[in-house]
């Protein structure tokens, strides 16, 4: 007799992970706001506090995003004064990423924004660190079987 439980909506994997993300990214729109930032721009420079200066394809080879789907992100960013765009040298087709000072500026923001999360989460760091990195982990291993 098969299992009538292995397909409740509540028992599944993905959709656990799926609740859980839309349930992170909704914190992070009331802490954002008032830098006026979206998930998508905070996102964006997380990575630039990280390394300044890079492509645009290395933006979204991290992100796990085409560069055009970013395209409308950074550009507004950019019309913001938060970074600035530039063609790469050995190729006029690719567009370095930088960041402006007011850019550089948020992130001391950021680092309330990060404990707040903390806070909410209601699991001990050392807690979230294992999961974050069984996560990781899980990703990782999904996106080696990802047909290419």
């Amino acid at each position: 007799m098969p299992d009538n439980n292995a397909l409740l909506l509540d028992n599944q994997l993905c959709f656990a992970l799926y609740s859980t993300s839309l349930a992170m990214t909704q914190m992070y729109k009331p802490l954002l706001e008032p830098l006026g930032l979206t998930y998508p721009q905070y996102l964006v420079l997380l990575i630039l506090w990280e390394q300044d200066g890079i492509g645009l394809k290395d933006i979204g080879e991290r992100l796990g995003q085409k560069s055009g789907a970013l395209t409308p992100v950074i550009k507004r960013m950019e019309q913001e004064g938060l970074i600035d765009r530039t063609r790469q040298l050995h190729d006029e087709r690719s567009l370095n990423v930088r960041l402006t000072p007011k850019g550089r500026q948020l992130k001391s923001e950021a680092m309330k924004i990060n404990q707040c999360l903390l806070e909410a989460c209601g699991i001990p760091t050392r807690e979230l660190i294992d999961m974050r990195d069984k996560i990781t982990t899980l990703r990782n291993n999904l996106l080696k079987h990802q047909p290419k």
